[in-house]
């Protein structure tokens, strides 16, 4: 709990006081401009790690510890009911979870906002956020990622029950975190990435953009609950039905590796097909016309800001008319899903010139739509990382960029 609380406060003002950044993480390029640049950073890095591991340590062991010090039967002289002690668990395991999200969240954001300042955010498509609506909508993020956490917690709570003192119980909630997160990287269809739970560690990003991309987000935080209610309820179901008359209880043979694994393969197969209506969406979900919008966009945004950089005289996005032409592999593989081969060309008009724009960026497009754009000229666009003004160099927001794509946007 200390360490949720002290530790995401030292990292990010330890990391927005370098000189080096991490560019390669969501919005880790901003950390030096704005301090809710550092709570996003965290929240990337709980959802990918801490938090997994964390309901692993508290809900996958709340029962185990009983059967390893062999406390049940003083226990239930006690308390004489399992449905209580059942609930007593898991609302402390809830508790605790729900402090340690919280503290995460406090403290992360604390630290860059008196580290950095409660300065605008540069959003995933590249308009700007005034820091009111950044520091709210990083709130939200925050809460949406306690969704997925909490179905982990139910699967906690299920490996708890079922594999007593193996350390099976322990480790389930992280080696499911772990293969949902195999099975993100995988080109696989939207409806089945959206019944995953762990989707809602990653689909918070479009909360980021305007107008935001809510669907993945409710889809993916309306699974997650799911989950966390079924796997607590087969954990009761369970429990409640276990004979308490011996020492010691260790179930982790095959008949408890088949109860624990299916109540998971029936979330997955039900939730798929309750999600089944995005599957008329295209494969994964990522179409050449939804990558060149995106990429468009988010440059005409930046472009506008690099613009106020350089004090030119000031474009709107309707001026710029703003294009982009994207393709995969030189146009030799079909220009949809996600790889590192996407070549886009940007085009856009300044007002009173008849001359086009043109600059060129390299993608990097992640299966949940998520891509990286490293720009490659020209040289006094986009070409290199900083900008002369008249203030002295800038970094160049032009020079490389994070957008999303919306995977559930039927536009054509």
């Amino acid at each position: 709990m200390a360490a949720c609380w002290i530790a995401p406060a030292l990292f990010v003002a330890g990391v927005s006081q370098q000189s080096s950044l991490p560019v390669d993480t969501l919005f880790g390029r901003w950390m030096h401009d704005t301090g809710w640049a550092g709570a996003l950073v965290t929240l990337g890095f709980a959802g990918t790690w801490a938090l997994p591991l964390l309901t692993s340590v508290v809900a996958g062991d709340i029962f185990t510890s009983e059967d390893r010090l062999g406390t049940w039967r003083h226990l239930l002289v006690a308390v004489r009911s399992p449905r209580r002690i059942f609930a007593a668990k898991a609302l402390s395991s809830l508790t605790v979870l729900v402090a340690m999200v919280t503290g995460l969240a406090v403290s992360s954001s604390a630290a860059g906002v008196l580290v950095v300042g409660n300065n605008p955010l540069i959003g995933l498509d590249g308009h700007t956020l005034s820091a009111g609506d950044a520091g709210g909508r990083v709130a939200l993020a925050w809460l949406c990622v306690l969704a997925p956490t909490l179905a982990l917690a139910g699967i906690g709570l299920l490996g708890s029950v079922l594999f007593g003192r193996s350390p099976m119980g322990l480790l389930l909630p992280a080696v499911v975190a772990f293969a949902m997160q195999l099975a993100g990287l995988l080109p696989l269809p939207v409806a089945v990435r959206l019944a995953l739970p762990g989707s809602a560690y990653s689909s918070w990003n479009g909360l980021f953009t305007e107008p935001a991309q809510l669907g993945p987000i409710l889809t993916g935080v309306g699974v997650s609950l799911v989950w966390a209610l079924v796997a607590t309820a087969f954990a009761y179901a369970v429990f409640v039905r276990r004979d308490f008359s011996g020492t010691g209880h260790d179930t982790a043979g095959r008949r408890a590796i088949t109860v624990g694994l299916a109540p998971i393969a029936a979330l997955l197969v039900v939730g798929t097909l309750a999600v089944s209506p995005y599957g008329s969406i295209s494969g994964s979900g990522i179409t050449q016309n939804k990558v060149n919008r995106s990429v468009a966009t988010a440059f005409a945004h930046l472009y506008r800001l690099q613009t106020t950089q350089l004090h030119n005289p000031a474009v709107t996005e309707a001026q710029l008319r703003t294009s982009a032409s994207c393709s995969r592999g030189g146009g030799t593989i079909t220009p949809e899903g996600a790889g590192n081969d996407w070549r886009c060309v940007v085009s856009w008009h300044l007002p009173g010139s008849t001359a086009v724009g043109q600059a060129i960026y390299q993608l990097d497009l992640h299966p949940d739509g998520r891509f990286m754009a490293d720009g490659d000229g020209p040289k006094q666009v986009n070409g290199y990382f900083l900008v002369r003004t008249a203030d002295g160099d800038a970094p160049n927001p032009l020079w490389q960029f994070d957008a999303n794509v919306d995977l559930l946007s039927t536009h054509p």
